[in-house]
C-alpha cells in the first residue's frame, strides 16, 4: 500500500487483507465475505448489509446495559476534552479514586484495594504475580503454584494461559509458566461420580482441591483460582456447598482464593460479583468486560486489606503495571455504566428474568440433539449430543461439519449471534444483554429450535 491513503470501500475485502481477527481461522474468509456490525441499539446488532441480529452473547459477554447507550458516549467525550489520559504510576486521577472506591463499596468482605488493568487477562495476570510476591514477603517464598480447573479459560497473557486449563489452546505457545495444576470442574452433566446428588458431587470436586495441595505440598501452592460460574465448556455452576468447602481448603493451608469474575461480574449472573450470588468471599476477584459494558476498556484486580497489606509497609512495591490501567475516559465510562445498573435495576431486573430465561431454554430437550441446558443468570450454555441416553458427543469429524461448518453460520444468518464451541464438549453459549425479556428469550429459542433441528438431518 505505501504511503498513499485510499478510502476502503469494500470492508471485507480489506478486513480480510490487513485486519488479523482474534481466535479466527483466517482461511474461511479468503473467498467468503467477513461479517461486518457496524451498529448497535439494546440487545441488537446491524450488519453493513443493514440486517439485524438478536447480540445473544452481549458482544463478548461485554455490552451488560445494551447497546446505543448515548449517554455512556457522552461522558467518555466529556471526560476525554477534560483530561484524556493520565497513568496511575505514582499519580491518582479523580475518576480512577472514585470507581476505585466504588468497587472497594460493592466488593464483599475486606476486599478494598484496586488495581486496574485494562482488561481480564491482564487482570488475572495481576493476581498471580501479587499472589506470589505476597508469599515473599511474608517469608513463604516456595508459595508460587497455582490450581485451577480442567476447561476452564482465563486469558491469554503466559501466566493467565497457563493457569487455563485447554491443551488445544496451550499447546502451540509452550512451554508455559510452571506451578500450575488442574482439578476436576463442576459440570454434573458429565459426573464421573455422584452424578445423581449435586450435595455429594460438590463435596467431591471441593475435595479434590485439597487433594491437589497436599499432593504439591501446601507450602508451595499460592492460590486457586476459580470462575463462579465456569465458561469454556459450556456454563458450569457450581454445586450446592461447593464454594464454601473450597473457602475452609483454602483457609486451612493459607492458599489465597482468587475469584476470577471476568464474566460473572457487573451483573451477568444478577448480582455485582458472582461471588455473592453463591455466598463467598475470596481474597481477590479478577473482573473487567461489563464495568463498563464495553464502551471503553478496562478490568481490575480487587485486592482484601490482609493480602494488600505488606505491600503498604516500608519500602516494599508491587512492580507491575499498565500503561493504560485505570484510564481516565474509561474510569468515568465505568462510572455511569454502574450509575445505570442502580438507576435501572439491572442485576434484579437479571434475578426477576433469570428462571423465566431457563424455562424458555429448557423448552429445547424435546429436540434429540440437546442433551443439556446449564448456568445462571443470563448465562447458559446448551451441550449438544448425538445420543441423549447415553449422553455420547460428536466426533472430531461431526464437530467440524456440524458445528463449524454448519451451525455458527446458520445460527448467525437466522438472526441470531452466539457462540457455538467445542472447547470440552460441543455447547451453543448465550449470554445476551442484561435488558433482556421474555421477547427476546423467545426470539433465541425459536432460532435455536429451527436451527438444531436442521443440524440433527446432518450428523
Amino acid at each position: 500500500m505505501g504511503n498513499s491513503i485510499t478510502v476502503t470501500q469494500d470492508l471485507s475485502k480489506t478486513a480480510y487483507d490487513h485486519l488479523w481477527m482474534h481466535f479466527t481461522r483466517m482461511s474461511s474468509y479468503e473467498k467468503n465475505p467477513v461479517p461486518t456490525i457496524v451498529r448497535g441499539e439494546g440487545a441488537y446488532i446491524y450488519d453493513d448489509k443493514g440486517k439485524r441480529y438478536l447480540d445473544g452473547l452481549a458482544g463478548l459477554f461485554v455490552v451488560n446495559a445494551g447497546h446505543g447507550r448515548k449517554e455512556l458516549a457522552e461522558v467518555a467525550y466529556k471526560q476525554a476534552q477534560e483530561l484524556a489520559f493520565f497513568p496511575v504510576w505514582s499519580y491518582a486521577h479523580p475518576k480512577a479514586v472514585e470507581l476505585a472506591e466504588r468497587l472497594a463499596n460493592y466488593a464483599p468482605g475486606d476486599l478494598n484495594k484496586v488495581f486496574f488493568t485494562t482488561g481480564g487477562g491482564e487482570a488475572v495476570e495481576t493476581a498471580w504475580k501479587l499472589a506470589k510476591q505476597y508469599f515473599k514477603l511474608k517469608g513463604k517464598p516456595t508459595k508460587y503454584k497455582v490450581i485451577s480447573r480442567a476447561v476452564a479459560y482465563h486469558g491469554t497473557p503466559q501466566g493467565a494461559l497457563s493457569i487455563t486449563g485447554l491443551p488445544a489452546l496451550k499447546a502451540p505457545f509452550e512451554p508455559l509458566v510452571p506451578g500450575t495444576h488442574k482439578v476436576p470442574n463442576t459440570n454434573i452433566y458429565r459426573a464421573p461420580i455422584h452424578g445423581d446428588d449435586p450435595e455429594a458431587f460438590g463435596r467431591w470436586a471441593a475435595d479434590q482441591i485439597e487433594q491437589q495441595i497436599l499432593f504439591e505440598g501446601p507450602d508451595t501452592v499460592a492460590a486457586v483460582f476459580l470462575e463462579p460460574v465456569q465458561n469454556a465448556g459450556g456454563c458450569f455452576p457450581p454445586p450446592p456447598s461447593y464454594f464454601q468447602r473450597v473457602r475452609e481448603i483454602c483457609d486451612t493451608y493459607d492458599v489465597l482464593l482468587v475469584s476470577d469474575e471476568v464474566i460473572c461480574a457487573f451483573g451477568r449472573l444478577g448480582t455485582m460479583f458472582g461471588c455473592d450470588k453463591f455466598g463467598y468471599v475470596p481474597d481477590m476477584i479478577t473482573c473487567a468486560k461489563g464495568m463498563t459494558s464495553g464502551y471503553s476498556p478496562i478490568g481490575a484486580c480487587i485486592v482484601s486489606d490482609r493480602v494488600a497489606e505488606p505491600f503498604y509497609k516500608g519500602d516494599n512495591t508491587f512492580l507491575h503495571g499498565y500503561t493504560f490501567g485505570g484510564h481516565p475516559v474509561s474510569s468515568a465510562v465505568a462510572l455511569a455504566n454502574l450509575d445505570i445498573f442502580d438507576k435501572e435495576g439491572l442485576n434484579q431486573h437479571v434475578l426477576d428474568n433469570e428462571s423465566a430465561f431457563l424455562k424458555t431454554l429448557q423448552k429445547l430437550h424435546d429436540l434429540p440433539i440437546v442433551g443439556d441446558v446449564r448456568g445462571n443468570g443470563y448465562f447458559y450454555g446448551i451441550e449438544l449430543v448425538k445420543d441423549k441416553h447415553t449422553k455420547e458427543s460428536f466426533n472430531d469429524d461431526e464437530i467440524e461439519r456440524v458445528l463449524y461448518g454448519f451451525l455458527s453460520k446458520a445460527l448467525y444468518d437466522a438472526g441470531l449471534y452466539c457462540r457455538a464451541d467445542d472447547r470440552g464438549d460441543p455447547v451453543v453459549q448465550l449470554a445476551p444483554p442484561l435488558i433482556a425479556t421474555q421477547q427476546q428469550f423467545d426470539e433465541i429459542e425459536q432460532i435455536l429450535r429451527s436451527v438444531f433441528t436442521e443440524a440433527w438431518t446432518k450428523l
